[in-house]
Order: C-alpha cells, then structure tokens, then sequence
C-alpha cells in the first residue's frame, strides 16, 4: 500500500469477545457493524490502525469504478446537525461526494457465493476472509453491494 491512496475496509467479524482497543479502532473508522464498509486515505497512523485490526476486518486498494459505484448504490444521505445550538462547534461526521453529503460509511449485504473457502477464521493468504487482499477487495465489494 502506498501512502496517500484510497483503501476500502470492509468489518467481517462481530464484537462479541473483541478486545476494547480493536472496537475502538473499528468504532474511529466508522464500522461497527458487520459487512460495514468504510474509505480512508492510507496515511502511517491509518496503516498501524489497519495492522492492529487485520484479524477482524479485510483490506485493500479500491478503484474508481467501485467506488463510484458504492457511493450511488449504498451512499446515504447524511441529516444531522451540522453545528451546535449556538453555532460554535462544527461536526464533521460526513464525507462529501459530488456535492453530496453522505455517511462516512457504507452498509453491504453479505456476498454472493459466501466468504472466501476456509471462512472467516483465516487470512486471505491462507484461503480465508481476512486482512490485506489488495485489488481483490473490489471484487468481493461488487459482489457485497
């Protein structure tokens, strides 16, 4: 992965007996649920966030045709407040897209065809679900939207 990149994390393991630091870092990239899917640019801090989660998340370099086509089919519309009662504090609980702004995270149905042969209990390399897949990632998101 280089820095400066978008990279796709897709949450596939729920939070049933996960330690409080990785639902804290799933909880900072928006995912608290299962087959919840968030777009970050890789920066070294992001990368750490990544490596400490890889046992419960999956990873990789998204194009732009998926991501155009996760933004118009499972985009939301954001509708909460943008600034407290007395307008001193902004909120930035939004991404904006096209003009648009939309939650900063997406929610996909479970993929066609299942998960990977060996599950959700091993990494990508070994024939699981897990961690970094690099391109593959948009063709398991094309089979989740």
């Amino acid at each position: 992965m280089v820095v400066g990149e978008k990279v796709a994390i897709v949450r596939i393991r729920g939070p049933v007996r996960v330690d409080k630091v990785m639902n804290d870092t799933m909880d900072m990239f928006h995912i608290e649920r299962v087959n919840s899917c968030t777009v970050v640019t890789v920066t070294p801090s992001i990368f750490g966030m990544l490596r400490k989660i890889k046992d419960y998340v999956t990873y990789g370099e998204i194009d732009d045709a998926t991501y155009k086509a996760l933004v118009d089919k499972r985009g939301e519309l954001f509708k909460g407040r943008l600034t407290d009662s007395k307008g001193e504090i902004e909120y930035k609980k939004f991404i904006t897209v096209d003009g648009k702004k939309l939650k900063p995270y997406f929610r996909l149905s479970p993929p066609k065809g299942g998960w990977e042969r060996k599950g959700i209990k091993w990494s990508f390399k070994q024939g699981g679900a897990l961690g970094y897949r690099g391109k593959e990632i948009n063709k398991l998101i094309m089979r989740m939207i």
